[in-house]
């Protein structure tokens, strides 16, 4: 396959196929179909390359703690977990995206944020990371970004020309990236950086009612971050730094805190709403939906067996208790599929029955057999049964976290709502967010990640990439790579 060019992609089978960028999904907007085989192949063929590390965020750490209601936000969700003086027990993992289980803790990359609450109706998983937007808005592009990320077939070295390749010809990276290259990039502690699901989610009250909700985990500790010169000296002083500073803040009791705020939605605003609502490179300005209030996440206790705790633990965002639900974004859609395959793929098909996985309700499910059970397992096996097994219960539990869907079966872009492109939203944040001070880190940090074997045509696609983000930054950025 090396050095041919203008090969039709395939499937393993040799199958030609329709698109390497879009899923197939009900209208350019509905859900996305099961019998889509390619992306369930290369989701599936993805999750099995790397044992038993996890293939990204397999570089992290983790704590255990309680979230707290503080406001009422009953309104919007009857969820137990968010209900008026709800306290619920988490644990949390923090991890880096790219690198291996060995490599340090302060290489320039996107953290991940996942949170496992053990609620009284069972576990609900969050999984993000600590930005508000990601790379790539459809899940068919997901593994080539993650491979784009990772380290080269030939040398086995990280490659920065491979990733502006990829970054460059995908501009709805631009928000992401400029996030990334921004002091975001390197937080100096887990304690000092957001947390987001970035995805939107879908909210339902006790009255049926349905809203459109993100997640905001506000860190009281205060952002702060590492500059490059900072970052890659720690690298080599402390690689396990971010690990070594979260477990010792705990055991010394300085235990770091979130406050989850909310942006709501209502459900028919989304319809018509200025940008799509479910991309998972835009976020919702706050000035059209201010975050509320909801309560706080606390990290109190170390793990005792980090093993068996942090590196055992399996988020997944398909853990929807009544009142929570997914949204129509394609990303997220893929994800509740992908991260519980992963989880069967690196642990066993029975991981929810490690203990730290284990919810801390009873489980009445059909479930059976396969390597690594410990549940034992009573007769009648099967349902429908008359022998007294367990019963779904759709007046009590009604599937209530839907929406309508209609069209041809497609492979295409999301339908474009009328302020939506690439690069307006990560020019607004480089013009109108960003102080000078910031601004003069981003390009410096660019202009250092561009030297490093960037190499043409993809440098003159970078730079173009940057000016179309900011005229201004994409200017310094090529004098400052050119002028050296």
């Amino acid at each position: 396959m090396a050095g041919e060019k203008n090969k039709p992609t395939t499937n393993d089978a040799g199958i030609p196929v329709s698109s390497d960028e879009h899923s197939l999904t009900v209208g350019p907007d509905g859900p996305i179909l099961l019998q889509d085989h390619y992306l369930m192949e290369q989701m599936a063929n993805f999750n099995r390359e790397m044992i038993p590390d996890r293939q990204p965020h397999a570089k992290g750490s983790g704590a255990f703690g309680h979230f707290e209601v503080t406001q009422d936000v009953s309104a919007y969700t009857k969820a137990s977990l968010f209900q008026p003086g709800a306290k619920t027990d988490v644990l949390a993992r923090f991890s880096t995206v790219a690198g291996e289980a060995g490599s340090p803790d302060t290489w320039r990359d996107v953290r991940g944020f996942a949170l496992k609450f053990y609620t009284n109706e069972g576990n609900y998983d969050m999984v993000g990371n600590n930005t508000p937007v990601f790379f790539v808005r459809d899940p068919m592009k997901f593994q080539h970004f993650i491979h784009s990320q990772k380290r080269r077939a030939d040398t086995g070295l990280r490659c920065n020309d491979m990733q502006w390749d990829f970054w460059t010809l995908s501009p709805e990276t631009a928000h992401q990236v400029t996030i990334l290259m921004s002091d975001r990039g390197v937080p100096k502690t887990y304690r000092n950086m957001n947390g987001y699901t970035s995805h939107t989610y879908m909210w339902v009250n006790a009255k049926g009612e349905k809203f459109w909700v993100k997640y905001h985990f506000k860190t009281d500790q205060g952002i702060d971050f590492f500059t490059d010169e900072e970052a890659d000296r720690m690298a080599g002083e402390d690689p396990d730094y971010h690990r070594r500073d979260l477990s010792e803040a705990i055991k010394r009791g300085d235990y770091p805190s979130w406050t989850l705020k909310v942006q709501i939605m209502p459900f028919e605003d989304a319809k018509n709403y200025r940008f799509n609502p479910f991309d998972l490179t835009k976020v919702w300005p706050h000035t059209d939906y201010p975050p509320i209030e909801v309560g706080r996440l606390t990290l109190t206790q170390n793990p005792t067996d980090f093993h068996a705790q942090i590196e055992q633990a399996a988020f997944e965002p398909n853990s929807f208790p009544p009142g929570i639900g997914p949204s129509p974004d394609k990303m997220l859609l893929a994800r509740l599929m992908s991260y519980a395959d992963a989880h069967r793929a690196r642990l066993g098909v029975n991981y929810k029955q490690i203990p730290v996985n284990r919810p801390k309700v009873p489980v009445n499910s059909y479930s059976k057999g396969g390597r690594m059970r410990i549940d034992n397992v009573t007769d009648p096996v099967y349902a429908p049964n008359s022998k007294g097994g367990p019963k779904a219960d759709p007046e009590r539990y009604p599937e209530q976290a839907v929406w309508s869907a209609d069209g041809e079966f497609v492979r295409a872009a999301y339908t474009l709502h009328k302020e939506d492109d690439d690069f307006g939203q990560p020019g607004t944040l480089v013009r109108e967010v960003m102080d000078d001070a910031q601004r003069e880190r981003l390009v410096t940090n660019v202009v250092n990640h561009l030297k490093k074997g960037v190499t043409e045509p993809v440098l003159q696609r970078a730079f173009e990439y940057w000016k179309n983000i900011d005229k201004d930054v994409g200017e310094r950025i090529e004098k400052g790579v050119k002028g050296s």
